[in-house]
């Protein structure tokens, strides 16, 4: 005799029956304890002295399926998700059937003939595996920076984004700036403070966001590089870009525990704002590097001194772009208008380009040929557009700017009726020679004309 599988209810049974059997225990109890009635019990002791432990296993155990599929709607459907849904999911694939065909199947069911016909794959076998990578041997040979979107000071404050710039080689974390929203200056801002601080790096380990990465190859300005890359560039620091979240996986893990021990630390401070924040992260800094800082392969820093002056410094942290200079000398900016005075340089710069400075306070500088010019700004109202395109992790900085714009108290614009429009003016009766004509003379001295005629016909 093989061997016979049963259940746990079944070996159940066959202890207690068992007990039935040796005297052990009452029908009444063996009831009680299988939660069967009395006579239902009497008959599995029946067939348990009868034929042994084998009668007490399901009798449809090892049997088709009384709801089974027959083997030719298996082939179909199979057939029918090769020809017209072999990218489909179950769920969809099992809906478009049913719409489409008039093949009702279960989802569950669906899925399990994909998986048999090799169409479709499970979560588990999708999965892929990164190669871990080593750390870079020398300290300042690869940064790795990103910026983490977060409830930092809880319901004490608005959600902000923490800049982080964390050395590969050792993870000391070099930089902490707590800023509104990822943008172009607040990256510049931290930059300055990294550079200050350490010196420059060989190079930048960044995300595809665009402040480091034009998204679109075939872009006509740049130069097929951002601000923050051009900035870079003129330091002589590279910039590289991760194809995934898990290759910069060094930045992505110190987020995450960032987001634990900083909130705390925060929160016992009584920290509730950004100001306040950043002149906390320097002690938080050195602590943190005390604690969890690795040793580098190679005692090397690769850092190198920054050889600029302040001012030089400013004017490559800003974003620089060019305007193509009118006959009127003047050219526009950011949805306004700006305008050359005349002086003995701007007045031969009609039909050239001039570099226009944009520094992170707002303030413009016009330069031709590192020559700051003059100018006057008209349509300084700006506002964001109803088609404007706005990046993700600046949407809630946009967002609170469109706000209180909204509650600023505001006049209620003037409609002009089509009368108006035409330009059309009511004559009444009110004084004047052009909309009262009762007391216009020339209307006087006609009517009294009149007048006299009439009496002498009289």
């Amino acid at each position: 005799m093989g061997l016979i599988l049963m259940s746990e209810r079944e070996l159940r049974r066959i202890e207690v029956l068992s007990k039935v059997l040796e005297r052990r225990m009452t029908v009444v109890s063996a009831a009680h304890i299988l939660d069967l009635t009395t006579r239902q019990v009497q008959r599995l002791l029946k067939r348990f002295q009868a034929e042994g432990a084998a009668a007490l296993r399901h009798k449809a155990r090892g049997r088709p399926s009384n709801r089974r599929y027959s083997d030719g709607i298996c082939d179909f459907a199979v057939q029918l998700v090769r020809e017209h849904y072999l990218d489909f999911g179950p769920t969809l694939a099992a809906e478009k059937l049913a719409a489409n065909h008039g093949l009702v199947v279960s989802r569950e069911t669906l899925r399990k003939w994909m998986a048999e016909a090799g169409i479709w794959l499970s979560r588990k076998q999708r999965r892929t595996f990164h190669q871990p990578r080593l750390r870079r041997e020398c300290c300042g040979e690869l940064v790795q920076i990103d910026g983490s979107d977060h409830r930092w000071f809880e319901e004490r404050g608005d959600p902000c984004t923490l800049l982080v710039f964390i050395d590969d080689a050792t993870s000391k974390l070099q930089q902490l700036r707590f800023v509104k929203s990822e943008s172009t200056f607040s990256y510049f801002e931290a930059l300055e403070l990294y550079l200050k601080a350490h010196g420059s790096p060989v190079a930048f380990y960044s995300d595809k966001h665009t402040v480091f990465r034009v998204a679109k190859a075939d872009a006509r300005a740049g130069r097929g590089m951002t601000q923050f890359g051009r900035a870079l560039a003129e330091l002589n620091i590279e910039i590289l870009c991760a194809n995934s979240s898990q290759a910069k996986g060094r930045v992505e893990r110190v987020n995450r525990t960032l987001q634990d021990r900083l909130v705390k630390e925060l929160r016992l401070a009584g920290i509730s704002d950004i100001e306040a924040a950043n002149a906390f992260l320097p002690a938080f800094v050195a602590d943190f590097n005390e604690r969890f800082a690795k040793v580098p392969a190679r005692p090397d820093n690769l850092h190198r001194a920054l050889n600029l002056a302040p001012d030089r410094l400013r004017d490559v942290l800003c974003k620089r772009e060019q305007r193509h200079v009118g006959q009127q000398l003047s050219f526009s900016y950011e949805r306004k208008q700006i305008m050359l005075e005349k002086n003995d340089i701007s007045i031969g710069l009609a039909g050239k380009y001039v570099d226009i400075y944009e520094f992170a306070d707002g303030r413009l500088d016009v330069r031709w040929k590192a020559c700051s010019l003059p100018y006057t700004v008209f349509d300084k109202e700006q506002r964001i557009t109803h088609t404007a395109i706005t990046e993700n992790k600046r949407l809630g900085e946009v967002l609170s700017w469109i706000k209180a714009r909204q509650d600023e108290a505001r006049a209620a614009p003037k409609i002009k009726t089509n009368s108006e429009q035409a330009g059309y003016k009511k004559r009444g009766r009110k004084a004047g020679r052009r909309t009262d004509f009762m007391n216009d003379p020339a209307v006087i001295a006609r009517r009294q004309e009149a007048l006299a005629k009439r009496a002498a016909a009289e």
